[in-house]
């Protein structure tokens, strides 16, 4: 059974109130160096895995993408990205990442943000993205990094005093399922190495063309000093691939 935690009530109106949520792609730590790696998407079809509220969706056609299909598994996330939209370019599906079936081809881009941690069959959605690629086309992902995912805690270690001592990381080789706690209770990750992330695209023929852990810019920090903390390890790792 595929988690879909997002259409629980709880955990959507607790994701609402994140600055991703509210603020858009500005508001995404990791957008400035997940957009620097964007091909040029004008007159390019573009497939969204795991699309959200739609902002990579209505970035594409902001660059005058030709046409943009976000997936998504939830159903209060595509109402809301559907409120949001005014452009009959972009076509939202609900479905699950693992089940889309697409023509062989058919795209010039496929992106996904912060999702594939979430999907059991890493490999697999690899083989269904290079089958739908056009050759040369581009897949460009971001995922949560093995360090963030290594623990079940995924936290900080903490002094008697409150204050963070470090981030501590274990089990990194045993790649199994993590139950988590991620604005509520019981969600399920699924913790990958870096080197199976980067193995299992070269395996199905993919070319790598940059691998990014990005770090919150001196501007974030300015304006949320918690962010410094950001800096102590990575929180995102960003892959782009080329078929």
């Amino acid at each position: 059974m595929k988690q879909n935690k997002y259409d629980d009530a709880v955990f959507f109106s607790e994701y609402e109130k994140m600055p991703r949520s509210v603020k858009g792609l500005e508001g995404a730590g990791e957008w400035p160096v997940l957009k620097s790696l964007f091909p040029e998407l004008k007159n390019k079809s573009v497939l969204d895995l795991g699309c959200g509220f739609g902002w990579h969706c209505r970035y594409a056609r902001e660059h005058q993408a030709s046409s943009v299909i976000g997936v998504d598994i939830s159903e209060k996330m595509l109402e809301t990205a559907r409120e949001k939209t005014d452009d009959p370019l972009i076509t939202y599906i609900k479905m699950p990442i693992e089940d889309i079936n697409f023509s062989d081809a058919q795209f010039d881009v496929v992106i996904s943000s912060l999702a594939f941690h979430y999907i059991k069959s890493f490999d697999t959605i690899c083989e269904k993205v290079y089958q739908y690629l056009k050759p040369g086309g581009s897949f460009i992902f971001s995922v949560e990094h093995p360090i963030f995912t290594s623990r079940d805690e995924q936290d900080w270690y903490y002094d008697d005093q409150g204050n963070r001592l470090h981030w501590p990381v274990d089990n990194y080789q045993s790649e199994e399922v993590r139950n988590t706690t991620f604005l509520t209770e019981n969600v399920i990750k699924y913790h990958r190495t870096i080197s199976t992330y980067i193995n299992d695209l070269i395996h199905i023929g993919f070319k790598i063309k940059a691998v990014k852990e990005p770090m919150a810019t001196e501007e974030m920090v300015r304006n949320d000093p918690g962010m410094k903390d950001e800096n102590r390890r990575p929180m995102f790792l960003i892959i782009s691939v080329e078929k």
